[in-house]
């Protein structure tokens, strides 16, 4: 079999086709509003803080998988890395947060909810999910893995201030995002570390990447898709009586990924960083952590709220415009990266 792959044929299936399960999520959920009138009321029976506790288990569980996958180990070598760290850290914790507020205020000055619920979104900073793309445009694994762990961490420490400074200190009460990101980021984050502490001690990192985490990770859409069912089962005549939300909502996220994504490019091709280096700092910075986006949203204002229909939009974006940004990188490649000579033979994107 040729070594070389087309990008999509590197992907898994539920990656592949992330959008359209979500899209079909969402279709379920309105159906179960037009047959369960009372549903809010079944799911609000018992509650973990402010969600409902079978809402609350489809956000831990989107959350855990994704965070075991993170190598921790990884974070003490970051500080040799000061350039790519330092870069990173600019890009994803200033220039992220930024583009995204202006963005919001521009195309959803009149959407309060809205504008809040994308500012959510471009906050939280990638995790495992850029990994895939990372690979599939031929970024440096290694770097990435780093990245990623920073970021995970970080956003214990700074998610909550950032959102409170961004959104605006008369909007939202810091200590409830602190205690959402404590609840739906720290618990499954200690949860993950543990998990991958203690199973690669045991069995070995072969094992521990190559059968418990493939059995694992998948598992994460389940509580993905089930929280969209559930939002949409609640929201369903609000939406149904807006249909055009969805399109508004989706405009400015889409500009904000294609933007991020060139200003992060163009920034690492001027600071001389080498073709994959440029990639993985790119694809961290464009890449963003909608699992954690749409737990702060649903435990700070309500599953029923326009800030978490608008954290929902965000990975029926970004999937597919990542992928084309995929294409995208290994095209800018022929042309400002003509001198390095490919350690691996690089994606067929034709």
């Amino acid at each position: 079999m040729s070594k070389t792959k087309t990008v999509t044929g590197e992907m898994s299936i539920l990656d592949k086709f992330l959008p359209v399960f979500i899209i079909a999520a969402m279709i379920l959920g309105l159906f179960m509003n037009r047959l369960l009138p009372n549903i809010q009321d079944i799911f609000s029976q018992v509650q973990i803080d402010t969600v409902s506790l079978p809402i609350a288990v489809g956000l831990l569980w989107m959350m855990y998988p994704v965070l075991a996958k993170v190598q921790y180990e990884k974070i003490p070598q970051a500080l040799q890395e000061y350039k790519l760290f330092g870069t990173s850290l600019v890009q994803n914790w200033i220039i992220g947060p930024i583009l995204m507020t202006l963005l919001a205020w521009i195309f959803l000055a009149d959407y309060p909810g809205y504008r809040e619920g994308i500012i959510l979104v471009g906050l939280a900073r990638c995790i495992a999910m850029v990994l895939i793309w990372n690979m599939l445009a031929g970024g440096d694994a290694e770097k990435c893995a780093i990245l990623v762990a920073l970021n995970s961490v970080f956003q214990i420490f700074f998610y909550a201030i950032y959102a409170w400074f961004f959104i605006g200190i008369t909007n939202i009460d810091i200590l409830d995002i602190a205690r959402s990101v404590f609840i739906f980021l720290g618990i499954p984050l200690i949860a993950g570390f543990l998990t991958r502490e203690v199973f690669r001690r045991r069995k070995g990192d072969d094992w521990y990447n190559s059968v418990f985490i493939p059995k694992l990770g998948p598992t994460a859409i389940i509580g993905l898709l089930f929280t969209v069912v559930a939002m949409f089962s609640m929201q369903g005549e609000k939406i149904l009586g807006q249909p055009l939300d969805i399109l508004i909502i989706a405009v400015p996220l889409f500009i904000y990924f294609f933007g991020m994504f060139l200003l992060s490019f163009l920034l690492s091709f001027l600071l001389k960083f080498n073709y994959s280096e440029t990639v993985t700092l790119s694809f961290t910075a464009a890449s963003n952590n909608f699992e954690l986006a749409i737990a702060v949203a649903i435990a700070t204002f309500g599953i029923n709220s326009d800030q978490a229909l608008a954290t929902v939009v965000g990975p029926l974006i970004e999937v597919p415009v990542l992928l084309l940004l995929v294409y995208l990188a290994l095209w800018l490649k022929q042309y400002l990266f003509k001198t390095e000579i490919p350690s691996t033979e690089p994606s067929n994107v034709s």
